[in-house]
């Protein structure tokens, strides 16, 4: 089991969402403790730690740390914008 922490930017994303979408990524990013890397999840080409989990039109990044068993999720944003 991992802990998972929010960043601001994560909170701040998360409130942004429509109401359908923001139940939808609590679920998700409530099943990364328990799995991190469960079927579906991608690593970010270029990045040490960094992962990927789609959510429809949106994408939940995170990072994984193994040593501490911990999630910290960075970013909850649109497709389009969610790289950049």
């Amino acid at each position: 089991m991992h802990r998972v922490h929010l960043e601001r930017a994560a909170e701040a994303d998360l409130r942004a969402l429509p109401g359908s979408e923001f139940e939808r990524a609590v679920q998700r990013i409530k099943a990364l403790a328990e799995d991190p890397r469960f079927p579906g999840c991608r690593k970010i080409a270029g990045s040490r730690s960094d992962w990927r989990v789609r959510m429809g039109a949106y994408r939940i990044i995170y990072e994984v740390d193994d040593a501490e068993r911990t999630v910290t999720v960075i970013r909850v944003r649109h497709r389009h914008v969610a790289y950049r």
